[in-house]
């Protein structure tokens, strides 16, 4: 039942995460910065999940029982950082190029996660990975409408910010699984959340609290941008991924792959053609496959 409950988890965390190009090309066409997009998300992120601990204190004193917070909570704090990289240069990315295109890059984190696994931890990589890994490569050809449209018509920045986006990704799911796992949930989130915005805020001051642009329609992104990326993937990976592990996770985080293309579709109207539809297929196909074939093994 923990399993069932973890996976669950995971699954809604990335079927949230899904959701953000979405809004993020909608706050865009307001004209507002990657700088004000990203802050309010850190700051109202941050805002809600420290008060969301609160009330489980006030309410359940005990509710944090049996946790042993061994951990240093600057380590978690630190280790935060990886979440605010993610949507810095995810953002980024999200700004250049099609929503469709954006997740896509981003989910070339399964073979940056696999190189980070063998560089740091050793981990070689079989044979059946690499497999798996030239499938993905291959659907990313597809996807991105290479072979429609040919190499000189890609955004080379845009490519750069979302092959970043991967590895930002890849590192947060890492140290997700591994540090503070004796720090309740929420503020295990609250504290990597915290990370992530100090992050920001030095990189992009947050004028926009003074300047009375939050006055305006940003301060409703920020609510979204908040509860689906800052506030629900990382609670809910926190919560999940300890639970069921980083290949299982690997599974249900590829979720955010077709959310994100249909929600660009259908919402974004953007152009999604066949071909790079079999490509979206084959890379959430492969996933599967592969962190399946890990689950077996365990």
């Amino acid at each position: 039942m923990e399993k069932l409950k973890g996976a669950i988890a995971v699954f809604v965390g990335a079927s949230s995460f899904g959701l953000l190009s979405t809004f993020v090309k909608k706050a865009y066409a307001q004209d507002y910065t990657l700088g004000q997009v990203t802050g309010v998300q850190a700051i109202f992120g941050m805002i809600i999940l420290w008060a969301v601990y609160l009330l489980i204190q006030l309410l359940n004193p005990k509710a944090n029982h049996g946790f042993s917070k061994k951990s240093n909570k600057w380590k978690i704090v630190i280790s935060g950082i990886s979440t605010g990289l993610v949507s810095l240069v995810y953002y980024k990315c999200v700004q250049l190029v099609p929503a469709s295109l954006a997740i896509v890059l981003l989910m070339q984190y399964i073979w940056i996660g696999t190189l980070i696994e063998y560089i740091i931890f050793k981990n070689r990589p079989t044979n059946r990975q690499l497999i798996g890994i030239a499938i993905v490569l291959i659907g990313t050809v597809f996807a991105t409408g290479l072979i429609e449209q040919g190499i000189d018509k890609l955004n080379w920045t845009g490519i750069t910010y979302g092959i970043l986006a991967a590895t930002a990704y890849a590192v947060f799911l890492i140290v997700n699984g591994r540090v503070g796992n004796d720090y309740p949930p929420v503020q295990k989130s609250a504290l990597m959340v915290t990370g992530s915005c100090i992050m920001i805020c030095c990189i992009f001051p947050p004028t926009f609290l003074i300047s009375g642009a939050l006055g305006d329609s940003i301060w409703h992104f920020g609510l979204i941008l908040s509860f689906f990326g800052t506030v629900i993937p990382p609670l809910l990976f926190a919560y999940g991924i300890p639970k069921i592990g980083y290949s299982l996770s690997g599974i249900l985080s590829s979720a955010e792959l077709p959310v994100a293309t249909a929600m660009s579709y259908f919402i974004l109207k953007e152009a999604v053609s066949p071909i790079q539809w079999i490509g979206v297929f084959m890379i959430l196909a492969t996933v599967i496959w592969l962190n399946a074939k890990k689950e077996e093994a365990r």
